[in-house]
């Protein structure tokens, strides 16, 4: 059964920085693509970037390139979502999930970026 804990979420000034981790378990984490999706306050899910089972191929949603980066490390089924840069437009409950839809997905975390 797949199990995903997100944390690190928090309140962040316009600008700032946070860590994601997500804890895997259930499922053979290294064989995995993993997905960081986020929910806007009464939005929908948005796929927010992939990363493949190496870790050395990753994708993400435009508004994010070059702020975001996603990491993973196999040996401890964890992976990261580094967010820089952060905008009032990413506040959101972020999500670690195994499809990139997010069917199968974590409690999630809240960042909320606010001065």
């Amino acid at each position: 059964q797949v199990q995903l804990a997100e944390s690190g979420g928090g309140l962040v000034q316009p600008g700032g920085s946070l860590r994601l981790s997500c804890a895997a378990s259930g499922f053979t984490f290294s064989d995995r693509w993993m997905y960081w999706v986020r929910q806007a306050p009464g939005k929908g899910l948005e796929w927010v970037a992939t990363i493949r089972p190496r870790g050395v191929i990753t994708y993400y949603l435009d508004s994010v390139k070059g702020r975001f980066t996603t990491s993973r490390d196999n040996a401890k089924n964890t992976l990261y979502l580094q967010m820089t840069s952060l905008k009032s437009e990413d506040t959101a409950v972020y999500f670690c999930a195994t499809d990139r839809d997010g069917k199968d997905r974590g409690q999630g975390t809240q960042v909320t970026v606010s001065s």
